[in-house]
C-alpha cells in the first residue's frame, strides 16, 4: 500500500516525541496526524478510515495496551504499533496479544518505524501477502531443534532466562546460546520481532498441539 493511501496517527503524551516523529514521517511522504492522549485519539477513532496507529506504551490517561484493546472494540480495522522507552518481553507479549503489529523500543532508527508502518498498512490492504509470510515463519520454526522450540515457547510467554533455565534444567548460559540460535534461524531483528512472528502463527499453542 502506498504511503499516501493511509494516515499515520501518533499518540504520545510527550510533545517533543510527537513533533519529531511526525516531522520525520512527513518528510518521508506519510500523511500524519498527532494526538496528545489516548483519550483524544479514541474520541475520533470510530470515524477514521485507512489509518495506522503509533502509540506510546506508558501514558498518563491509559496505557498503549489498554488503548489497543479499546480500539479493537471500537474500530478494529486500525492496526497499531507500540513504541516505548521501557521495553521487555512480557510487555511485548501483552501488546502483541492485544493486537499490536509491532513493538519498538526507543530510540529507534527511522527505517525500523517505517518498515513497521508498511507492515501495518499491509494488514489494511489485506493483499494476500499475510499467508505467504506465515508460511515463511512456519518454515523457520521447522528448522529449530526441539530444545530451541522449548526456549522459543518460553520466551514468547515472557519468561526470563533464569526461569527458562530452571524449568528446562539447563544453565542460563545454555539458554542464552539457544536464544541466539533461535534469533538467527527465525531471522528476527529483535526480541519483540521474534514475539510478533511467533504470535502471528499461534506459537507456542501450535507447538503444543504438534507434540
Amino acid at each position: 500500500m502506498a504511503s499516501d493511501d493511509f494516515t499515520v496517527h501518533i499518540v504520545d503524551d510527550e510533545e517533543a516525541v510527537r513533533k519529531s516523529l511526525a516531522f520525520m514521517l512527513t518528510m518521508n511522504g506519510f500523511a500524519v496526524r498527532v494526538h496528545e492522549s489516548a483519550t483524544a485519539f479514541l474520541a475520533v477513532a470510530s470515524n477514521l478510515r485507512q489509518a495506522v496507529l503509533i502509540t506510546d506504551l506508558r501514558m498518563p490517561d491509559m496505557s498503549g495496551v489498554e488503548l489497543i484493546r479499546r480500539l479493537s472494540a471500537l474500530a478494529g480495522s486500525i492496526p497499531p504499533i507500540v513504541i516505548t522507552w521501557h521495553g521487555d518481553v512480557p510487555m511485548a507479549v501483552e501488546a502483541m496479544k492485544a493486537g499490536a503489529v509491532d513493538f519498538i523500543e526507543k530510540p529507534f532508527e527511522d527505517t525500523v518505524i517505517m518498515e513497521a508502518i508498511q507492515r501495518a498498512a499491509e494488514r489494511i490492504a489485506d493483499n494476500g501477502d499475510t499467508r505467504e509470510s506465515k508460511d515463511d515463519i512456519h518454515a523457520r520454526i521447522e528448522t529449530l531443534s526441539e530444545r530451541e522450540r522449548q526456549v522459543l515457547a518460553a520466551v514468547v510467554t515472557g519468561q526470563p532466562n533464569k526461569a527458562i533455565a530452571f524449568n528446562l534444567d539447563i544453565s542460563p548460559r545454555t539458554v542464552e546460546v539457544h536464544r541466539s540460535n533461535v534469533m538467527t534461524k527465525m531471522k528476527a531483528r529483535s526480541l519483540p520481532d521474534l514475539v510478533r512472528m511467533s504470535l502471528s502463527v499461534d506459537f507456542p499453542a501450535e507447538n503444543s498441539r504438534r507434540s
